[in-house]
């Protein structure tokens, strides 16, 4: 399965309950729309989708703030 921006918003909107419709630049942990069970939650989803495996020190908000940057760093890992 590819990671397409369409399924992981969809999997943001899932896993966080999110009001109204997330987008690629929406701040997600910084601003408490994903809490630490939604991330691990939304993680586990990418490292299905993608067939990596994502380790601790990369779960950063450099890497996993918005759906820009999560596409942005699966990108540069399965490349």
């Amino acid at each position: 399965m590819a990671l397409t921006e369409a399924l992981l918003i969809q999997n943001i909107r899932e896993f966080s309950g999110f009001d109204g419709e997330p987008t690629i630049d929406t701040p997600l942990f910084s601003s408490g729309a994903l809490d630490s069970v939604a991330m691990l939650d939304l993680i586990a989803f990418i490292e299905k989708a993608t067939g990596i495996e994502i380790r601790a020190d990369e779960v950063t908000l450099d890497n996993f703030d918005t759906a820009e940057r999560i596409l942005r760093f699966a990108g540069e890992r399965v490349a």
